[in-house]
């Protein structure tokens, strides 16, 4: 997985690309930095060029969320498609995550 992160005022957006699997735990420490910024109200997560993620993948979104519950940031999950929005769905993230469609 690969992602670019934007900032515009107090919005912070991550296009992840690619696979978003197991083997990412490491790189979801660099988007968790992100969220540590003083100044952000929203972390938008842009998962329009996500090709697939698995279970741990999920897993991760959740440890996402509750970061940005615990420094008082609105999360905002869009542009699942296809089979990520599949996995999104089943797990029914929804229910936990805000999913902008």
């Amino acid at each position: 997985m690969d992602f670019q992160a934007t900032d515009t005022g107090d919005t912070t957006e991550v296009r992840l690309m690619g696979r978003l699997e197991f083997t990412d735990h490491d790189r979801l420490r660099d988007i968790v930095g992100l969220v540590e910024r003083s100044d952000m109200a929203r972390f938008v997560i842009d998962l329009s060029a996500l090709e697939f993620i698995d279970s741990a993948g999920l897993g991760m979104l959740l440890i996402l969320q509750e970061e940005t519950e615990t420094r008082n940031v609105r999360m905002i999950v869009q542009g699942a498609a296809g089979d990520v929005k599949r996995s999104i769905d089943l797990a029914r993230l929804g229910e936990i995550i805000t999913i902008a469609s």
